[in-house]
């Protein structure tokens, strides 16, 4: 192939298009001439600054001509629906265009060739991004469209590394029996909570666990009505907690037909901000006493639940308390798995990474300390920075396991989580729904655990597991830290080299 010095004397050469090749035709060197002179046309450019552990920073240079030439491009397309006056559609001259839409579509240019050129840079270098580059141009917002774009990239890269013989994995799966004694403590809740009531027609007071009958009216202590403040015939349980706190209390001891003046105060946080924090003096008129009556666990109860008989309502009990057992066993194999993954792994994590994770965590913690009426300290944070470590390192162990592995969540996984998401909201399924169709972003925010899972289902089936009958208490004893991903790291043993 001729080099820039070939091209050179392929351009003093006599033009022969008018002799062998015919009057007005292109020779053979003329277009040798144009493809070559395309070939060395001036293309992006990409050189490394720094290469310093998972850090990478990068001079990307985009030429001039190719802004120009799709700047032009772009205002051409919007010439062609411009309405600009004294010009018709698609006939609009260049200049014109360019002093009306030069600088804004100069702007969605930049935008576009940096995003591109950013990845093209990424790709050219095979470069596997943790975080999103943050990218600084040289000239700032000082840019010349006559001049080449200049920008550098600071990365951090994805660390490379050597996943464990996912074979060599030898793990427990605790398994408890579903004894009868917990399917019998099942049915007893389940009486309770459909336990009816009967109308009280002694003359005594009220007490723990009757449902008063009542009608109430309360205005706030400064006389002030508020939505919610009054109602008829409702059914307050005392003792069921079900109302602001002390109402119930208040009504302990008192009789039908007795006149109450309930004093209570509504809690800060109360779903009404009207209401919160308020006290306020409740009107209450007592007009029945009615006490629970008892519930008997036979087949009566079970054909109030549609089912047969109290044997199918006892089979459907144990099959659900097994369906619940089995989340618990499988629990417990995953935090099993991922300790020996966390030990038998170690390399360089991406410091962003596990500063964002830390930070979640941190978020979280003040957020549970804030509702305990505590204070998050610098003690506590310390012992998160490892958790974050822990979380990051499996992150993006799991993370390879599943490329190599070709792991993939499908639309019609992501769909059943969120039908099953909008099953926890019975009676609000449809705007559950709704609200997730108009977030996509949302919808999104399931791959993850999903992905996850079908990641440790795969390890499972390399990995040898070996079942062990345990106690219901040994089941769901709590551990240190409670969820895997946030235990403190174990020490670290024969850790998987990092690959060259």
């Amino acid at each position: 192939m001729y080099g820039y010095a070939g091209v050179a004397k392929l351009a003093d050469a006599p033009d022969l298009g008018s002799g062998v090749f015919g009057r007005g035709g292109s020779s053979p060197f003329t277009r040798t001439i144009n493809l070559l002179n395309r070939k060395v046309k001036k293309r992006m450019q990409v050189s490394v600054l720094k290469e310093e552990g998972l850090s990478r920073e990068l001079e990307v240079t985009i030429p001039a001509s190719q802004i120009q030439k799709r700047v032009e491009k772009e205002l051409v397309a919007y010439g062609q629906r411009a309405k600009i006056d004294g010009f018709r559609k698609g006939k609009i001259p260049m200049p014109i265009l360019k002093k009306n839409y030069g600088k804004m579509v100069l702007g969605e240019v930049l935008d576009k060739e940096i995003q591109e050129s950013a990845a093209n840079a990424m790709k050219e270098k095979e470069i596997r991004p943790a975080m999103q580059p943050k990218i600084e141009l040289k000239d700032g917002e000082n840019f010349d469209e006559n001049k080449d774009l200049t920008y550098t990239m600071k990365i951090e890269v994805l660390p490379v590394f050597d996943v464990m013989d996912l074979s060599k994995i030898a793990i427990e799966k605790p398994i408890a029996k579903v004894e009868d004694k917990v399917v019998d403590e099942t049915l007893e809740r389940i009486a309770s909570s459909n336990r009816s009531f009967e109308k009280v027609e002694e003359d005594r007071p009220a007490a723990m666990g009757d449902v008063c009958v009542v009608d109430f009216h309360g205005k706030t202590k400064d006389g002030v009505e508020l939505p919610g403040m009054s109602g008829h015939d409702m059914n307050v349980e005392l003792g069921a907690g079900q109302l602001i706190p002390g109402f119930e209390d208040q009504l302990v001891g008192k009789k039908v037909g007795e006149h109450v003046h309930v004093d209570v105060t509504f809690p800060e946080d109360y779903g009404v901000a009207e209401l919160a924090g308020k006290p306020t003096i409740f009107h209450v008129d007592i007009k029945e006493l009615r006490t629970a009556a008892q519930t008997k666990i036979d087949d009566e109860l079970a054909k109030k639940l549609n089912f047969e008989n109290l044997e199918t309502l006892k089979d459907a009990v144990r099959k659900e308390v097994g369906r619940d057992y089995d989340q618990l066993s499988r629990m417990r194999l995953k935090r099993a798995l991922l300790d020996v993954l966390d030990e038998n792994h170690s390399f360089d994590l991406p410091a962003t990474m596990v500063e964002m994770e830390f930070d979640s965590i941190v978020r979280q913690m003040e957020q549970e300390k804030k509702q305990a009426g505590e204070e998050i300290t610098d003690a506590d944070k310390d012992e998160l920075k490892p958790i974050s470590e822990r979380r990051v390192r499996l992150g993006l162990v799991l993370a390879e396991i599943g490329r190599d592995a070709n792991v993939e969540v499908s639309q019609e996984e992501l769909y059943k989580a969120i039908y099953a998401e909008a099953r926890k909201f019975p009676g609000q399924e449809q705007q559950v729904l709704e609200f997730y169709s108009k977030n996509p972003q949302v919808i999104e925010s399931f791959r993850a655990p999903i992905y996850e899972d079908k990641v440790v289902d795969h390890i499972l089936t390399k990995a040898k597991v070996t079942e062990k009958e345990v106690s219901l208490d040994e089941l769901t004893a709590e551990e240190d830290e409670g969820d895997t991903s946030a235990k403190k790291p174990a020490k670290k043993k024969a850790p998987a080299k990092k690959k060259e």
